[in-house]
């Protein structure tokens, strides 16, 4: 059975949507004939991301209103506060929000701090925008909802040499965590969270690697996940099943409890016997 959130009519709200999962997500929602709002900065990504939709829409004879595209600016709580209301103002209603909108800056931990800032502006604060911007609509319509954040395995397993990404993707993970034990006591279990994890997926411009999932299988995968209610929908792609990825998780929490140095699967005298126990 489809969740409510998900069927014909409801309305959903991805930002990132100019490409990549967000893009995907965005054509597998309209597709089951939800109405569907495309969130990005402006530009020729987004516009091509509006003329697809509107090109499956009219291959499948939909309604050419059923899409909106509104240029957003997730790092700023004004712009998504115009978001909501256009989005009010075509549609009435927010059934599903998905706060996907991302930048990848990485780097060490002595990347200037203006980077470390823009990072979180977009990855944490865009997200905890999204959801505050959002969330009172959707507990006041009185009905069922969802709301899917977009984090990162490198928000759990912390690889070296992506330290802001990291971190905010780890913040994130904490977050949409207590946002969901929150929801869990609320308004009758009617709206939930979830904590989308990719995997090394071929996103915007970057040369498709073998390994890598496109962005239409995340989002099937995604999809999968929320009709079973998951909270953590972990993603494999085609180099990383989910049982490799289970041990690099268990293993990241066992540098704590077995008090090793903290990613110790990358240090030289760790590495050999994760690969050991786990090859």
């Amino acid at each position: 059975m489809s969740h409510p959130a998900l069927e014909t009519g409801c309305v959903a709200v991805i930002t990132g949507a100019a490409s990549g999962i967000g893009l995907a997500a965005a054509r597998k929602l309209s597709e089951r004939g939800m109405k569907v709002v495309l969130a990005d900065l402006a530009g020729d990504d987004l516009s091509s991301a509006a003329n697809a939709i509107a090109a499956d829409l009219g291959a499948r004879a939909g309604h050419p209103d059923d899409m909106l595209c509104h240029p957003t600016d997730v790092s700023d709580p004004i712009s998504l506060a115009a978001l909501r209301e256009a989005v009010l103002d075509r549609f009435g209603a927010v059934d599903f929000l998905m706060n996907n909108a991302v930048t990848r800056i990485g780097g060490a931990t002595t990347e200037p701090v203006e980077k470390w800032r823009h990072a979180f502006d977009v990855n944490f604060w865009g997200v905890l925008h999204g959801v505050q911007t959002f969330l009172p609509v959707m507990q006041g319509q009185g009905r069922p909802g969802m709301i899917v954040n977009a984090g990162s395995k490198q928000g759990i397993t912390n690889p070296p040499g992506n330290a802001a990404y990291n971190a905010t993707k780890a913040a994130l993970k904490s977050y949409t965590e207590s946002l969901q034990h929150e929801l869990r006591g609320q308004n009758g279990h009617r709206i939930s969270a979830h904590l989308l994890i990719p995997g090394f997926t071929t996103t915007g411009k970057r040369e498709h690697k073998p390994g890598a999932w496109w962005p239409v299988q995340e989002a099937d995968f995604m999809l999968a996940g929320l009709e079973r209610g998951d909270f953590y929908i972990l993603c494999p792609d085609n180099e990383v099943t989910t049982e490799m990825d289970h041990d690099r998780i268990r293993w990241a929490a066992g540098d704590i409890t077995e008090n090793r140095p903290p990613l110790s699967r990358w240090h030289p005298e760790w590495a050999e016997i994760f690969k050991t126990r786990h090859s």
